[in-house]
C-alpha cells in the first residue's frame, strides 16, 4: 500500500498508518513534491522532454516528468519548460519505477475535470481540494476549521 504525501512522514504519523492496516501489508510511504531543481532539453526538437520521463537519482529517489509532450496528441498542452516531480521513497521498501509508474497514471485518473494529464497526481489533488474545504469557514479566518462530517 502506497501512501502519498508532501512532507516526509513523522514517526507518529507512521505508527499509525501501520497499526490501520494488518501486519502483512506492505506500507510504502511515498514523498512528491514538485521542484524546480531539473529541467531537461531535447536538442533534437523544438519540443519538450516527453510526458512520463524519470531519471533515478538513487534506489530511493528520481525526478519524474508529468507535465511535457504527448506524442498521441502531438502537443505539449502547456506554457512553460515542463517540471519535474521528485519522488522519494522515505518510509518501508519498494520498487521506485513502480511507484513512479502509478503516479504518473494518477495525474490521468480525475475523469471529473478537464484538466488531462495534471501536473498532480489526483491523490494530492483531492486532498488539497479536502484542506481548501475544511479551512473554509463562514465564521471569519480566525474560526477553527469545521468537522469534515459537515461536507461528506
Amino acid at each position: 500500500m502506497f501512501i502519498h504525501g508532501r512532507q516526509r512522514f513523522k514517526d507518529e504519523e507512521w505508527e499509525g498508518f501501520a497499526s490501520a492496516v494488518p501486519p502483512e501489508t506492505k506500507l510504502v510511504g511515498v514523498r512528491i513534491r514538485p521542484t524546480q531543481d531539473l529541467r531537461l532539453f531535447r536538442p533534437d526538437t523544438d519540443m519538450p522532454v516527453l510526458r512520463g520521463t524519470a531519471v533515478t537519482m538513487s534506489r530511493k529517489e528520481g525526478y519524474l516528468w508529468t507535465t511535457g509532450y504527448v506524442p498521441r496528441i502531438r502537443t505539449y498542452p502547456g506554457f512553460e519548460t515542463p517540471k519535474p516531480l521528485l519522488i522519494e521513497m522515505n518510509r518501508g521498501d519498494g520498487d521506485l519505477m513502480t511507484i513512479m509508474r502509478d503516479v504518473l497514471a494518477l495525474t490521468k485518473i480525475n475523469y471529473n475535470a478537464c484538466d488531462y494529464a495534471s501536473g498532480l497526481p489526483v491523490t494530492l489533488k483531492f486532498a488539497d481540494r479536502v484542506g481548501e474545504i475544511l479551512t473554509a469557514s463562514p465564521r471569519g479566518l480566525e474560526a477553527p476549521p469545521m468537522p469534515f462530517r459537515f461536507y461528506i
